[in-house]
């Protein structure tokens, strides 16, 4: 991420949160992205009210940020953050 969008977390509120996503699953592939970064455009795209595929090109693809919010809704990771 190049870019401060006024979504953003801070680095203060990240910390408070990490912890609470799950770690990445045995066996599959490593992470090539930190979760700061998919947070963040997340909460881009939440905010800013854009398709997944209007994503900026300086935040992760849009599929990996997809995949991620599918995910951590499935699981309830989102509950989690949000309480």
């Amino acid at each position: 991420m190049t870019k401060n969008y006024p979504s953003n977390l801070t680095w203060k509120q990240w910390e408070l949160i990490p912890q609470l996503f799950p770690e990445a699953k045995p066996g599959g592939r490593p992470r090539t992205r930190g979760l700061y970064p998919v947070v963040n455009a997340i909460l881009y795209v939440l905010c800013q009210g854009c398709t997944w595929r209007a994503l900026p090109g300086d935040l992760p693809p849009w599929s990996t940020v997809y995949g991620y919010f599918r995910r951590w809704g499935k699981d309830r990771t989102w509950l989690q953050v949000r309480s």
